[in-house]
């Protein structure tokens, strides 16, 4: 799988096989979604609107909406509501404000109880109004009234003396009289015109109608994330994890899975492939107590990487690969001598095919199997035999570990004449009579002195 690209062959292997560790992880991330919303209560949200009259363009929006947000706006509404332990400084992580179309301003207030949202969203609403009618000009302050209604004032008061002056001019009906009086009153239209254009650009007048559209409803849920929510992110995540942590560790595996791959770790030649029947927890550790039934109860003492067994023929056909392999190792054998059959400690299922195969060639005894540990192997030395056969299940080793075992038979001058490999198969009907078990083998004794020459 190292080298493969994962495929939905291989997620749905991790479920069929996999499916109690995931559930249980699954259970536990849930249980930590639902501590999450213990530490963090519930929270709930709701919103003010303003709307704001006259032509507003985005940038001045967006002006408004920084307003509304802004420290000073804020505290006062935090002064205003006098709640206790709860300052401005607090207060401003959980005011929002956006524009919406139509120029108007949603101001957002998020608290633990839906009353105390619905209160904060309205004062911090009027707070908005008041503070932006103050900056535009709207306020009745006397430094704000020396401004543009100042000047009215002083238009006004021209106006009065105009009127004076038209009535103290000459009644008669003199040329001379005539042009003043009209000169004069071309004077106070000019300056009604002005004050109109200026009462038409004052900000105060057309840009500080705001109005709170009505008070924020109350919320009728919770602002999300909400527990629910939380148990099932937690849930989901654990189990997500679980399913990418068993990919990581498959697509780093440096388990030769291929007879290449072995026989190349091994440095000798291929003789073949046998088959056993598939049997519940021929993959499984050996060992009890409590760790090992809790990795039986999770579904983790086997092996899930391992393809499903195919069906195969009857127990004949496979007596047939091991008899082939004994032939081939018969042709290969140049002198007689006795043979080790070397298995990995802990490979189930290539002990299960060295007894078939001991039991194939039962008329010759030069066949031992022995077991060897791949974290520190030895072989036993040189004596009675003479040469090794490798026996090992594909998937299981790495080659470092196969590189060890076929240095330890060197050690104990044995020589690798052989390399099987070992599958498991779902037993398939039983061949019925005229195929008799009794069939003769072929015998792996060689001409000559039992214990062989130097190889």
């Amino acid at each position: 799988m190292s080298d493969d690209t994962i495929r939905l062959v291989t997620i749905g292997r991790i479920l069929r096989r996999r499916w109690r560790l995931l559930a249980v992880l699954a259970v536990v991330g849930a249980l930590v979604g639902y501590g999450a919303s213990v530490v963090f209560p519930p929270r709930y949200t709701t919103s003010a609107s303003v709307l704001l009259a006259g032509q507003w363009d985005e940038r001045e929006l967006l002006t408004q909406v920084d307003i509304a947000t802004s420290s000073t706006v804020v505290d006062h509404a935090a002064a205003k509501l006098g709640w206790t332990g709860v300052s401005g400084t607090e207060l401003r992580d959980r005011v929002t404000a956006k524009a919406a179309d139509g120029n108007i301003i949603k101001i957002s207030g998020t608290a633990d109880t839906p009353e105390r949202a619905q209160q904060l969203s309205d004062q911090v609403a009027k707070e908005f109004v008041s503070f932006a009618a103050r900056i535009a000009g709207g306020s009745t302050d006397s430094e704000a009234a020396t401004g543009p209604e100042a000047l009215r004032q002083q238009v006004r008061e021209t106006n009065r003396r105009i009127t004076d002056l038209a009535k103290a001019a000459d009644p008669g009906q003199t040329v001379e009289s005539v042009q003043a009086r009209t000169a004069l009153e071309e004077l106070r239209t000019s300056l009604e015109e002005a004050m109109t254009k200026l009462d038409q650009a004052d900000p105060a007048t057309t840009k500080t109608g705001m109005v709170v559209m009505g008070p924020a409803a109350r919320p009728t849920g919770e602002a999300a994330p909400t527990r629910t929510q939380l148990i099932v992110a937690g849930a989901l995540l654990f189990f997500l994890l679980a399913v990418i942590g068993h990919l990581v560790v498959a697509r780093v595996n440096r388990r030769l899975r291929t007879e290449p791959e072995i026989v190349a770790a091994l440095g000798s030649a291929l003789l073949g492939t046998v088959e056993v029947p598939d049997e519940r927890g021929a993959h499984r550790p050996e060992g009890g107590g409590p760790r090992a039934w809790s990795r039986r109860l999770l579904g983790v003492d086997t092996r899930w990487d391992i393809p499903s067994p195919q069906r195969t023929g009857d127990e004949a056909g496979r007596r047939i690969r091991y008899r082939r392999v004994c032939a081939r190792l018969r042709d290969q054998l140049s002198a007689p001598r006795r043979l080790l059959v070397v298995v990995p400690d802990g490979d189930e299922i290539a002990r299960r095919a060295a007894g078939q195969l001991v039991a194939e060639a039962k008329s010759d005894p030069l066949l031992r199997v022995v077991e060897v540990s791949v974290d520190r192997p030895i072989v036993p030395d040189r004596d009675t035999e003479s040469g090794a056969l490798v026996l090992l299940s594909a998937g299981s080793w790495t080659a470092e570990e196969l590189a060890g075992i076929a240095e330890a038979c060197a050690d104990g001058r044995h020589e690798v004449v052989g390399v099987v490999v070992a599958g498991t198969v779902r037993a398939g009907p039983t061949r019925s009579a005229g195929h008799s078990s009794d069939e003769p083998t072929p015998a792996l004794a060689v001409r000559g002195h039992a214990t062989g020459g130097s190889v």
